[in-house]
């Protein structure tokens, strides 16, 4: 039997367990093939001793489901700046990617599946480059992945932030207050656009289109003017001022590179508040609520389906590349092209002109 080792890497999603059953009822209908866990991205395999879990379908059987991935995952398990304690206390990140190499040879690997976003899909090329074969699949809730339409994670983020901000219409409305959202998405606005207009929100924040707070402050008070008496706004944690910066601190955990965005709903709070926008304000930071739970159908179906093309890539020794859909179709793209670019929202994007179209603003 030949062996593939799967790794999930980066934050959880949800969808990655449905590529792992995906991948290994694959595997097992082909007959030739077993598959491996690495436990937390790829610190299972180059702790001693190796923390690896061998996926049966048994061991899979159910767990499309289930949110999260049952071989863990961590944004502090980078190859290729590994954070290894020195004896003094401190941290050095180190290259271990041709460690890894030799032990994927030793432990008789043929084939590597890395799950992750940008990121992890970087550390995929780097490997490649070093001689590891190796697939990846586009994982995040971000959406901004280039060369793949959808990425599996997004459509349920969408979901669950649609659902809470149902909810915060109610009560801004009752309250007669300006509530505003935050929601995930780093440097891209994705989720943060689908749910302004899927929720009918008055104003959409987004990283790609900086925003004017006079002019927010402007069509809050005409919304008032009008009688509505209540506003909800959308803003993505990458949402930025004119002139301004984004909202975050950098991380204190070794070998997590990240800044951690977060509290910029609470910024723009503060400056309405400033200019004496008399409604009372209050805000909500759904943070890691968008990542957990059951996946809705589609990303269950797109994960599935993921972890097939990946298993065949594999059979197909078709490595260096990243699993993509296209046209509703499941291609592949060379790991190259797929990192090149993040995927942002365009100031012309089609649903932001639909958008515009229906009266929401941008604070442009």
């Amino acid at each position: 039997m030949k062996k593939i080792l799967v790794a999930t890497g980066g934050g959880d999603c949800p969808g990655l367990n449905a590529v792992i059953r995906g991948l290994v009822k694959a595997a097992k209908t082909s007959g030739d093939w077993e598959v491996w866990g690495s436990k937390e991205a790829f610190n299972g395999l180059m702790s001693t001793p190796t923390d690896l879990v061998k996926l049966t379908p048994k061991r899979v059987a159910g767990i499309h489901v289930r949110g999260g991935t049952i071989i863990k995952t961590t944004n502090k398990g980078n190859p290729i700046a590994y954070p290894v304690p020195q004896e003094d206390g401190s941290v050095e990140l180190v290259d271990r990617s041709q460690e890894l190499k030799q032990k994927l040879e030793d432990l008789n690997f043929s084939a590597v599946v890395n799950i992750g976003g940008d990121g992890s899909q970087r550390i995929s090329q780097h490997l490649f480059e070093q001689g590891v074969p190796v697939i990846g699949v586009p994982k995040t809730i971000d959406n901004d992945l280039g060369s793949t339409d959808y990425t599996f994670g997004f459509s349920t983020a969408v979901q669950i932030a649609t659902d809470c901000f149902d909810k915060l219409v109610t009560t801004a409305e009752s309250h007669h207050r300006i509530i505003i959202m935050e929601v995930m998405g780093r440097d891209a606005g994705w989720i943060a656009l689908h749910t302004a207009i899927a929720g009918g929100a008055e104003i959409c924040l987004i990283p790609e289109i900086p925003y004017s707070i006079e002019k927010i402050k402007k069509k809050i008070d005409k919304r008032y003017k009008k009688g509505k008496g209540f506003m909800n706004i959308v803003i993505a944690e990458g949402a930025k001022p004119l002139d301004g910066e984004v909202v975050g601190s950098v991380a204190h955990d070794a070998g997590d590179p990240h800044l951690k965005l977060g509290g910029i709903c609470n910024s723009l709070r503060f400056e309405l508040e400033r200019m004496g926008c008399q409604p009372q304000i209050r805000t909500t930071v759904l943070g890691h609520i968008q990542r957990g739970g059951t996946p809705v159908a589609f990303d269950r179906i797109l994960a599935t389906a993921m972890g097939v093309k990946a298993f065949e890539l594999v059979a197909a020794g078709e490595f260096g590349e990243m699993v993509s859909y296209q046209n509703n179709k499941f291609v592949s793209v060379p790991l190259k092209e797929a990192v090149k670019a993040n995927k942002v929202v365009t100031p012309d994007h089609e649903l932001v002109r639909t958008a515009r179209a229906i009266g929401l603003s941008f604070g442009d």
